[in-house]
């Protein structure tokens, strides 16, 4: 039998489309609606520029909805392909496909969603992909259910074969239940790790995620990560973040260099209802073709973080959204978000 090659494609291959999970008032966003569609507004409007934005919507009612305000907004509706698709949340790099490339060919994979280790209900989100490759959103790419808990947020890889990820989720007691080896292997066998990078240290109040790897750091190119830095050395964050540099300054690329780190300023703390931190972080930013879209949160280390992945990805745009309404559900940008590669073929709408 011959084996099988696969690949995950970095985030900044060409992409065919996004998926995002559009909110509704059944959700935790129904009390902040108002507030937060706007923002979902920008991005699918940021992203439907320059590709399709591909939009879950709880139902009918809404898909219908959601396409008036993209239209105010000026979005084609070829560049706005919705879907009505029940679903609990709206945090789609979780619940959402991670496509592979096996012998160079897109095949849609659907891992287990359980609400970040059961702390959410998660029945609906867990089968979107399910249901949104029944509808035909995936065209003619086959879908494989894969019986392992894992989010896409917990998985940064440069598409050469290395995975860059956290023990503090990946590990953790509620997720998959299996031990660093055995979860090796997984990664190997279903999006085709040839190395994983494990990060011991890092961490944001607020996160519910167990510390995902998208809101720490990220690859700009496979040699060069950028990182949620920590500059204030009373903030409670402080030696977990300078311990996480150290060790991202420790690993090497595949060919045994040094990584080039970008370390992104940090934001002062933001607190929600009940004194609660929010995990603002800069290092929530999604690439698309043509451009970077990065959180902002009306803080004066916004123009240096954009300044600063702007210098890491040359030859894109690099646009600001405000998503201080986001982190008030423990998220931003790129949790919001999951990049569909080409060469990807997405099927037409099927709601709105």
């Amino acid at each position: 039998m011959v084996e099988e090659t696969r690949v995950l494609p970095a985030e900044w291959a060409p992409q065919a489309g996004v998926l995002l999970t559009w909110p509704h008032a059944g959700s935790d966003w129904g009390p902040t609606l108002r507030q937060v569609e706007p923002v979902f507004v920008e991005i699918a409007r940021q992203i439907a520029l320059r590709e399709v934005a591909v939009i879950a919507c709880h139902d009918a009612a809404l898909a219908a909805h959601v396409r008036a305000l993209l239209r105010r907004a000026g979005v084609d509706d070829a560049r706005a392909v919705l879907h009505a698709v029940p679903c609990d949340d709206t945090w789609a790099r979780d619940h959402g496909p991670l496509t592979v490339m096996v012998d160079g060919a897109p095949r849609v994979l659907d891992f287990v969603f359980n609400g970040w280790g059961d702390k959410f209900a998660a029945a609906r989100d867990d089968v979107i992909p399910q249901r949104l490759h029944a509808l035909g959103a995936f065209a003619a790419a086959p879908l494989e259910i894969v019986p392992l808990v894992l989010e896409g947020g917990s998985v940064e890889s440069d598409g050469e074969g290395t995975i860059l990820t956290t023990e503090r989720c990946l590990l953790s007691d509620h997720r998959s239940g299996l031990a660093a080896p055995a979860l090796e292997a997984a990664l190997r066998r279903h999006l085709g790790a040839q190395r994983v990078l494990w990060l011991r240290r890092g961490w944001l109040e607020g996160d519910d995620t167990d510390g995902h790897i998208d809101t720490l750091a990220r690859f700009c190119d496979a040699r060069t990560i950028a990182y949620q830095s920590c500059t204030d050395n009373a903030d409670s964050h402080w030696e977990e973040l300078q311990a996480m540099a150290a060790e991202l300054a420790a690993l090497r690329t595949l060919s045994g260099e040094p990584y080039e780190l970008v370390p992104l300023p940090w934001p002062r703390p933001r607190f929600g209802l009940g004194g609660r931190r929010l995990p603002a972080t800069y290092a929530n930013f999604l690439v698309i073709d043509g451009a970077v879209l990065v959180p902002t949160y009306d803080d004066p280390a916004d123009a240096e973080a954009l300044s600063r992945l702007a210098e890491a990805f040359p030859g894109r745009e690099v646009v600001g959204v405000d998503c201080l309404p986001l982190i008030e559900q423990g998220g931003s940008l790129h949790c919001l978000t999951m990049q569909l590669p080409r060469p990807l073929c997405l099927g037409p709408s099927t709601a709105g």
